[in-house]
């Protein structure tokens, strides 16, 4: 029993699924003004930096998870559930910043529409995402595990809703772009930025997972 006492229990484990969950929705929130604001390379330069700052800040917040399962030796749920919902989170934050980062690398001029909605359907799925995540303490409540529910398959309707948008782009893409160059460099933004979606409906998948199991 004694020992039992000394034993290090939790580790904050939810706390952090929620700093880390708030740092996803400013990489989609500054990438959406990014977007948004294209045009005016100051406002892009900032916005881009505003991506890393939130995404290297999502990376010590994995570190600190995955180095605080070593240390725990009773987690509030399952182990692997808490490293494959951390990673997987991060997975998230790394595709905005790969997003960010490949209309500079690229030199995109300017964006289409579809790129502006593909954005805004990422955004949309992080916010879902931050708020699935903020119920995981208290799924063992009915109501709060159906709201958790709730807002993973609004994360899902978003996923096929991004995955139209991604499929109409790709159609008006080479159906009127004369430039194979822009071509190229548009078909991999699309497809970085409708990953956003597809890896949120992973995690929302995961969370689904732990709320069955603990509700």
């Amino acid at each position: 029993m004694l020992f039992s006492k000394l034993l290090p229990i939790d580790g904050n484990f939810f706390k952090l699924f929620n700093q880390h969950a708030a740092h996803i929705e400013g990489c989609a929130k500054a990438l959406g003004l990014l977007v948004a604001n294209y045009a005016d390379l100051n406002l892009r330069e900032q916005y881009n930096r505003a991506i890393d700052d939130a995404e290297h800040a999502a990376d010590r917040i994995t570190q600190e998870v995955n180095r605080l399962l070593h240390k725990t030796f009773i987690t509030p749920i399952d182990r692997d559930q808490i490293h494959s919902l951390i990673n997987t989170m991060d997975d998230v934050a790394d595709l905005i910043q790969d997003s960010a980062e490949a209309m500079n690398l690229y030199g995109v001029h300017h964006v289409t529409d579809e790129v502006a909605r593909l954005a805004e359907l990422g955004l949309k799925c992080c916010q879902r995402l931050r708020h699935a995540v903020s119920l995981i303490p208290h799924v063992t409540i009915a109501a709060t595990a159906e709201a958790a529910l709730k807002s993973c398959e609004e994360i899902d309707q978003l996923e096929s809703d991004a995955d139209r948008v991604m499929r109409s782009a790709m159609s008006k893409l080479f159906r009127d772009e004369p430039d194979v160059r822009e071509v190229i460099k548009l078909k991999a933004i699309y497809e970085l930025l409708e990953t956003i979606t597809d890896k949120c409906e992973d995690v929302a998948n995961l969370i689904e997972g732990i709320v069955l199991e603990n509700s």
